[in-house]
């Protein structure tokens, strides 16, 4: 790949950012930022051009001044402990390592301009066998294709038909989106090929472009089609004109096959003309933003994944065609087609393994061992075209679809834990005013829009939760892995080379292969430990591997908190699940900027002293008194959760003030030591808020000043009343709010069992509102207090009797849920759903009821 120095320069910049107070580097001020100003250019020169002879040169460089450097500001950190230190390094190191950056920027920019000098032959003898697949008359094309095996695309078929042949007149882009071999193109070929489709246009053309397009053969290949003559010896100019002449007042059908660039659709889009009579353009690409650039309007046709039936029929057909295949195949078939994960390309190479091998439950029980193992072996085609998707990335985005090669097959992993940890890892590189983490969040919704990650779940709002790779593309990130010596992933043995930069270890398997590779991993900056159990890490890893830059721990169990972790004082993320409480000594790791875990501290106030620290997810963290916990302002903090006041504190306010820039926020007064009403109006760029026994019965501490961009609000065990109502309706950015165990409470303090709103009420942006284990026994409302509200959920209101009907007028109302609700409240849920059907016309409106309780309040009836 064309390598990634993001990870040097953000350390250049850590150390050299005139804001910081970690370091005095007057003495070699001059050397690291000229190092910074050549790794800088020498990015942006990679950026731009596809030249990847000098990768893993320009790799080794760059570790190289990782390495001098890291290690520099780890000894001068262990050997004084103060909060300002002397970095200084010898001049000789650093002027070899910018000696060799030269070197490989200097040779890069030759190769770039040999690139751009190379001009394209004016006729090229290649131009057939480029176009070969579809340079072919129908005649040869449909008796080709009826003999080959397709499943699973019927309804895609019928409704491409139904598009191509519709009552639009105008153009129509119509883009077939998905990842590498899921089957685009025999999609695509398989509508171009249909007969009724055939007739039904004057003229139909095909072009496949890839990567590394060459517009005249393009030009060449579709007037071929449209005229059937040669014009390879015209200009370009000619041919667009050409091109655009002959479509002209006719109906046409033009595929353009596995297109990547914006850039080819700007060059040829203007010779498409809109004769307002039906034509249409299908576009196969497997990057989202390709299709919805060259037609935003257009509904993009997304390929599915085979199911297990689909991929068992499909792999029958391929290795028996008309046969029967023999009972004892078939249950180890199944397996193998279900190894496959839903890829026809990857079911269409074990298909043809198959087919060669002997039809014995043996042989086949050696391939469904490890399906992804026997295609890689017995395919590199399959290889080579997903790798088109790796080596059309950006630079940026590489190491960051590498890391999942980190994770087992099927594993799913939250997207925010994957943006902490890119940003660790130094890949990251900041853009303005936006936060590293939103700029992550970008790059993994791009991976998603390039059908390199798939979605795995979604959040009760419908935004993407986790994420999972197809198999076959991990694979493809393990074996790029191993050739840029990004990861290492052990299998039970020792460390296969020296020094691997990322390991990952199956905690599941033992500790016998991590302790036996310790001695190899002084240079490692990645630790991540995978399964579930209470095996100890060995020791032995911490104190070889002192530049460790990310330990992800989760998946292991401590009873003792490893204090040797504090000797990683480079550490950026930090995951781990202890029974003990973590002894003093956390702020040693003053370069921490993610910590998640299972633990409780004997000294919090130690977290303020990680200037560093970007969010703090842990069960219990609790405040002491004020000038027990000395708060600094923590500028860098955007997430904290689960924050307890214990009894001996009395106040909030010195925590908020030192969080001003906290976008995420949970807290918990359940000691109810809080003597004022609780103040959040200074934490502007809060969003997501959860509170915990924050708002009592009627006294003082009854109101929260929430700030006005909260989007998110939780309230849990708390009391609300006509103030807190009021009060909420006021956050006019509020999109989900969310009442769980709470009690509402008349204006003279006692409890009720009504909500009433007021007329002055209106949640004006509320999208999603959740009541749950709430003792409502009536609800009055209407339409006009929810004017957004798409999603309702009454969790466990096993008193409510009904849901006002009013609620069933909000126009973008689409989802009515209910769970453990009474059965009126059932049954109005359904009067509501039969008006709207039978009055209004409006099917959008669904209603879901799950575990329903009888009517005495019993919870364990059948679900519905």
């Amino acid at each position: 790949m064309a390598y990634n120095l993001q990870p040097l320069i953000t350390i250049l910049e850590g150390i050299l950012d005139p804001d910081q107070s970690r370091w005095i580097v007057a003495e070699n001020n001059p050397q690291l930022q000229s190092l910074l100003d050549k790794a800088t250019s020498l990015q942006q020169l990679l950026d731009k051009s596809s030249v990847t002879k000098l990768d893993s040169q320009i790799r080794e460089v760059a570790h190289q001044a990782e390495d001098i450097i890291e290690s520099h500001m780890v000894h001068h950190q262990m050997l004084s402990g103060s909060d300002c230190v002397r970095f200084t390094i010898s001049t000789p190191n650093l002027q070899q390592v910018t000696r060799d950056l030269d070197s490989v920027t200097e040779q890069l920019e030759k190769l770039v301009e040999m690139e751009d000098t190379k001009m394209p032959q004016e006729h090229d003898s290649a131009v057939d066998q480029v176009l070969k697949p579809v340079e072919v008359d129908d005649k040869k094309m449909v008796a080709r294709s009826s003999s080959s095996v397709v499943v699973g695309i019927d309804a895609d078929l019928m409704q491409l038909k139904e598009r191509l042949i519709g009552m639009q007149t105008k153009l129509e882009i119509i883009p077939i989106v998905g990842m590498g071999g899921v089957g685009k193109t025999t999609l695509a070929r398989k509508v171009y090929e249909d007969s009724f489709i055939a007739d039904h246009f004057d003229y139909r053309a095909w072009a496949t472009i890839s990567q590394d397009y060459n517009i005249r053969q393009i030009l060449t290949s579709l007037i071929r089609f449209i005229t059937g003559q040669d014009q390879r010896d015209r200009h370009n100019d000619e041919l667009k004109v050409m091109l655009h002449k002959n479509l002209f007042g006719r109906r046409y059908l033009i595929v353009l096959d596995d297109m990547w660039s914006t850039k080819f659709w700007d060059e040829i889009k203007m010779y498409f003309p809109d004769n307002d009579n039906g034509s249409r353009i299908v576009i196969t690409t497997r990057e989202s933003d390709v299709a919805n650039y060259a037609d935003s309007s257009s509904l993009q046709h997304q390929m599915q994944l085979l199911s297990k039936s689909e991929s068992w029929n499909l792999l029958r057909q391929l290795v028996f065609r008309e046969e029967h295949c023999p009972p004892e195949l078939q249950d180890i078939g199944r397996k193998i087609a279900n190894g496959c994960s839903g890829l026809p390309l990857a079911i269409t190479v074990i298909g043809g393994l198959l087919s060669m091998i002997k039809r014995s439950e043996d042989a086949w029980e050696k391939i469904g061992n490890n399906v992804i193992a026997a295609i890689s072996e017995s395919d590199e085609k399959c290889y080579s075209i997903l790798s088109l998707s790796y080596k059309h990335l950006p630079n940026c985005l590489k190491p960051c679809f590498l890391y999942m090669g980190a994770y087992p097959e099927d594993f799913e992993i939250k997207g925010s834990r994957l943006v902490r940890l890119w940003v660790a890892e130094g890949f990251v590189k900041s853009s303005g005013e936006r936060s590293l983490e939103e700029e992550a969040e970008d790059w993994l919704k791009s991976l998603v829009e390039r059908n390199l990650f798939m979605v795995r779940e979604y959040n009760k709002y419908g935004k993407p939760k986790s994420y999972i790779m197809h198999d076959m593309l991990r694979d493809l990130c393990i074996r790029k892995s191993g050739e840029e010596k990004f990861l290492y992933v052990m299998n039970g043995s020792k460390v296969i080379f020296s020094n691997p930069r990322r390991v990952r270890f199956d905690t599941s398997k033992g500790m016998d292969s991590v302790k036996g590779s310790t001695e190899y991993m002084s240079l490692t900056r990645s630790v991540i430990g995978i399964g579930f159990g209470r095996n100890e890490l060995p020791s032995g890893v911490f104190s070889a591997s002192k530049l460790l830059r990310v330990l992800d721990v989760m998946g292991m169990e401590f009873a003792e908190f490893p204090t040797e972790i504090f000797e990683s004082v480079n550490l950026r993320f930090l995951g781990v699940k202890c029974h003990s409480r973590i002894p003093k000594g956390i702020s040693r790791l003053w370069n921490l900027q993610t910590l998640i875990g299972y633990c409780r501290f004997d000294a919090p106030c130690e977290l303020w002293q990680l200037s560093e620290l970007r969010n703090l997810k842990v069960y219990g963290f609790e405040l002491l008194k004020n000038e027990e916990m000395n708060y600094c302002v923590m500028k860098k903090l955007q997430m904290i959760s689960d924050t307890k006041i214990t009894k001996e504190a009395s106040t909030w306010d010195g925590f908020f003030k030192s969080i001003p820039n906290v976008k995420k926020l949970a807290i918990n007064d359940e000691f109810r030591s809080a003597s004022k009403a609780i103040d959040l109006s200074d934490l502007h760029k809060l969003e997501i808020l959860r509170c915990s026994y924050m708002i009592t019965s009627s006294n003082c501490r009854s109101q929260v000043i929430f700030p006005c961009k909260i989007r998110k609000l939780v309230l849990f065990k708390c009391v609300i009343n006509s103030r807190v109502l009021s009060s909420l309706c006021a956050l006019h950015n509020l999109e989900v709010l969310r009442i769980r165990g709470c009690k509402f409470e008349s204006e003279v303090g006692t409890c009720d069992a009504e909500w009433e709103a007021a007329d002055e009420d209106e949640f004006r942006s509320l999208q999603f509102l959740y009541l749950e284990w709430l003792p409502l026994v009536r609800w009055i409302t209407d339409e006009t207090k929810f004017p957004r509200l798409r999603h309702l959920c009454l969790h466990g209101c096993s008193n409510l009797e009904e849901i006002p009907s009013g609620i069933g007028e909000i126009p973008t109302l689409q989802l009515i849920e209910l769970q453990e609700c009474s059965e009126s409240a059932n049954a109005s849920a359904k009067r509501i759903e039969e008006e709207q059907q039978s009055e209004y016309d409006n099917y959008d409106l669904k209603i879901r009821i799950a575990n329903t309780p009888s009517p005495g309040g019993d919870h364990t009836s059948k679900r519905t």
